[in-house]
């Protein structure tokens, strides 16, 4: 099989697979954050799972350790060796992969991850999907917790560690499944997003704004993927959409066959008022047509977290919710790891984690601990690691969104060999330092993330907020500032 593609357009795999005759699987990549959860719900479908990848690390290597499920470092033709049923493809594997070339001159059946999920755990039940381009990950895994606390006991796949479900999957057996739609594509031979496999019944579309630039061109190809998300929906299906964000407006507006239920401020049929912050709770008043509905309070701080809450208490509520028992779910929920994450108060210095790369949510994170923080001085620690955070696509915006901040510390712009960008379309740190300066705001470039622990051990005073932002490891930043700033 040399060519994947069809007169009718990408396939999702080779075979007819389904649960019958279904006893054992083997993904390869097994060690990505989805294709962990999914071997997971696989293990708990009683097949025998396992995998293979490069290499393996904690915390996924403790993760599938725990599961049963044995990982073959390497990838390698024997590792298909006994036969297995099914093999699931990760979205990182590409032609030439010895494992998956093998695969192809086999007749082994294979699946894409999304299409394993949308075949296997989607078919038989609710599927409530969560997309867009910021958010997606909490609001899924806010809207589990809210359908959890009131007794619907859901299934739930996450892009991240889910704090209420202590991994990034839930077994459930109610009739939802709760499922983070990534617009990432689905795998070497399936270019269309993850999204497509999962056959949405209900939906919220948190934001739409131009990311991944390297498998999208512009902004356009980018609402045209959200386009065909939506016209999977069926006729009167809720979709839930954030009019802070226009372009997700714009995309909704082919939605005419969905039930549209607008959330945000003015103009929305679902509004919220008497935001606040009491440096506990974020807590603020949801309106519905005008009228006062009730009141919600969350853990998190800030307006993006609001934004989610609101498009899950929407979407609990035409689920068959009451107000109460959505306001409980969204108290209770103690959100994602690397979500604004609140590592400790180490030596009087607050240390935050969070994943923001995209500069809409390094705003809107640091606006949020902003608002939790108001009279205490605060670093953005930022490393430009995402393939859109890379390029220069962004380089005014990063200016604009970092300047929340008192002192930003950047490091060097992470390189890829599976995704060079040329010298000239690169962010450059350089201009960004100088920008920021401008501002008025303390910036420099720090070699590597040693220097930048150093840096921050030797001048972060108490009472400083420091912010760490990556899609990555960061280079085990993490850890380091947790030692340097408990060291007496």
């Amino acid at each position: 099989m040399s060519d994947f593609s069809t007169s009718s357009g990408p396939i999702e795999g080779r075979g007819d697979v389904s649960w019958e005759g279904l006893h054992s699987a083997h993904l390869i990549a097994v060690a990505g954050v989805g294709m962990t959860a999914l071997a997971g719900l696989l293990a708990a479908r009683g097949l025998a799972v396992r995998g293979s990848d490069e290499q393996i690390y904690p915390p996924m290597s403790d993760v599938l350790a725990n599961m049963g499920i044995a990982v073959a470092i390497g990838h390698r033709a024997e590792n298909l060796v006994p036969r297995p049923d099914l093999v699931i493809v990760g979205n990182k594997v590409s032609r030439g992969n010895p494992e998956a070339e093998a695969l192809l001159a086999s007749d082994i059946p294979f699946l894409s991850m999304p299409a394993a999920l949308g075949r296997l755990f989607l078919s038989d039940k609710r599927s409530l999907v969560v997309a867009g381009t910021h958010g997606k990950s909490t609001s899924t895994a806010m809207l589990a917790n809210v359908l959890r606390c009131a007794g619907r006991d859901p299934s739930m796949m996450v892009g991240g560690h889910a704090l209420d479900f202590g991994g990034n999957f839930a077994a459930g057996s109610g009739e939802h499944f709760v499922i983070e739609g990534d617009e990432y594509d689905s795998a070497f031979f399936d270019k269309r997003p993850k999204f497509i496999h999962y056959r949405p019944d209900g939906a919220i579309l948190t934001a739409v704004e131009f990311d991944h630039a390297d498998i999208y061109r512009d902004l356009d190809a980018v609402k045209s993927a959200f386009r065909d998300f939506v016209a999977l929906l069926p006729s009167g299906a809720p979709l839930v959409v954030n009019t802070i964000f226009p372009h997700a407006l714009e995309v909704v507006r082919t939605a005419a066959h969905c039930r549209v239920e607008t959330f945000g401020l003015d103009g929305a049929r679902w509004s919220y008022d008497q935001l606040r912050d009491d440096g506990e709770r974020t807590r603020f008043r949801v309106r519905c047509d005008g009228a006062a509905v009730g009141e919600v309070a969350l853990r998190a701080p800030g307006s993006i977290n609001v934004w989610n809450a609101m498009g899950v208490y929407v979407l609990a509520r035409l689920e068959g919710l009451s107000h109460d028992e959505v306001a409980a779910g969204l108290e209770s929920f103690h959100g994602v790891a690397r979500r604004q994450e609140f590592v400790g108060d180490l030596n009087g210095v607050t240390l935050i984690d969070d994943f923001a790369h995209h500069p809409t949510a390094v705003r809107g994170v640091l606006s949020a601990l902003r608002e939790r923080y108001p009279k205490r001085r605060m670093w953005a620690l930022f490393e430009p690691r995402s393939n859109t955070s890379r390029r220069a696509v962004f380089q005014d915006d990063y200016a604009t969104a970092l300047a929340t901040a008192d002192e930003i510390v950047l490091a060097q712009v992470f390189r890829k060999n599976t995704d060079l960008v040329a010298a000239e379309h690169e962010l450059s740190t350089d201009k960004l330092v100088a920008d920021l300066r401008a501002q008025g705001r303390g910036a420099r470039v720090v070699a590597d993330s040693a220097a930048i622990a150093d840096l921050i051990d030797a001048e972060a005073r108490p009472g400083d907020v420091v912010v760490m932002m990556s899609n990555g490891a960061f280079g085990g930043l993490r850890r380091l500032l947790v030692e340097r700033l408990t060291t007496a």
